[in-house]
């Protein structure tokens, strides 16, 4: 199965499946001597795991991560990295009576011809459950980054038609997890709340949006034409389980200015830095960053498991009714919120690394 591989210089690779015994990633062109924090791996893998919350699937998973290679004392060595967690609560017994069946705006269809056969014990590779594998590996690139001073940061900004107007700039950032929805507004994150609890009760499910703010990107990240910097955060954020839409900076609403509004003019700032008055590009022009914030906004769809009756067909054609069992979330934006932050933490890692060899200089102070 090809298509298990991101990035070029900075590089992951994931393996598993959601009902198989776990899942890992191999990560290649991590950089020797970068110290390894276990306990901030396996915080950021607590923020995804299932069961965390009452708006969550109640799939009890501990996710404790294991590293198998790459690493000396905590630090890295420059050889390939495994990360390896396990599966202990995997109920595949709950997915027997849907294995002929194409569950609506599942990929049972789609695997089904492509591959000739497809593992309907929840969905396989293409389960959120792989999910667990670029956390891992996102958490030691927010490690590589970090030497660098890059941070992101992501939160819930929207859930349903319940939305977090105030922008991320006058937003306290540190009250994430302050809520199980993981929204900074705390009398908005009570409504989104109650919205999902309403939703869950009534077997249905609802989508959301995440807004993600990466500070500190030093200017010149990014590849002109194909890899262009929000060309690869649009890839990674849109190769995650769910997600139906991505913008950045002003995004669609951009389309709605004129130029004179929308132009981000240049300017100096308090340390004589050159910076923009606005931030309407999002940190990015030309594809490359210009040292401004860079922030963007990810849509997800509803959840596609619900626990009502739908109408559907089987492998042989026939028309049937999917009934829905099994944990599944009724909102899927509160535990991905670490999977966007691993995302984009992944895309500046591989940028950085490729960013070394952009200049002569660098390559020389390289040697």
């Amino acid at each position: 199965m090809a298509g298990s591989t991101f990035g070029k210089a900075f590089q992951i690779t994931t393996f598993g499946e959601s009902h198989g015994l776990g899942v890992g990633v191999v990560i290649d062109g991590c950089p020797a001597g970068l110290t390894l924090d276990l306990e901030q791996i396996q915080s950021q893998l607590h923020r995804r795991r299932p069961g965390q919350s009452s708006i969550t699937t109640q799939r009890k998973e501990k996710d404790a991560v294991k590293v198998l290679t790459g690493i000396l004392n905590d630090e890295t060595t420059g050889a390939p990295i495994t990360l390896w967690i396990g599966n202990l609560d995997q109920k595949s017994a709950d997915y027997d009576h849907i294995k002929t069946v194409f569950r609506p705006s599942h990929a049972d269809y789609t695997y089904s011809i492509k591959y000739g056969i497809r593992d309907h014990r929840g969905g396989g590779r293409s389960s959120a459950r792989e999910t667990a594998a670029r956390v891992a590996a996102g958490s030691v690139a927010q490690g590589l980054i970090s030497a660098f001073g890059v941070t992101t940061t992501a939160y819930v900004s929207s859930v349903g038609k319940i939305n977090c107007e105030t922008p991320y700039s006058d937003l306290n950032l540190t009250q994430i997890d302050d809520s199980i929805v993981r929204c900074p507004d705390l009398a908005v994150a009570k409504t989104m709340i109650a919205e999902i609890e309403k939703i869950r009760d009534e077997g249905n499910t609802v989508g959301g949006v995440i807004t993600c703010v990466i500070h500190n990107v030093p200017v010149g990240l990014g590849e002109p034409v194909f890899d262009r910097l929000e060309a690869d955060l649009a890839k990674a954020m849109l190769s995650i389980n769910a997600v139906k839409g991505f913008e950045i900076g002003s995004g669609f609403h951009g389309a709605s200015m004129y130029g004179s509004e929308h132009n981000d003019p240049f300017t100096l700032d308090e340390n004589e830095q050159i910076r923009t008055k606005s931030n309407y590009s999002g940190g990015v022009q030309g594809g490359i960053s210009n040292g401004m914030p860079m922030y963007f906004r990810v849509a997800f769809k509803p959840t596609s498991t619900l626990m009502q009756s739908q109408q559907s067909i089987d492998s042989e054609g026939n028309k049937i009714v999917v009934e829905g069992k099994g944990r599944h979330d009724p909102c899927v934006v509160p535990r991905a919120v670490p999977i966007v932050e691993s995302m984009a933490s992944l895309v500046i890692a591989d940028h950085l690394m490729r960013s070394r060899t952009s200049k002569l200089s660098s390559i020389k102070q390289t040697l």
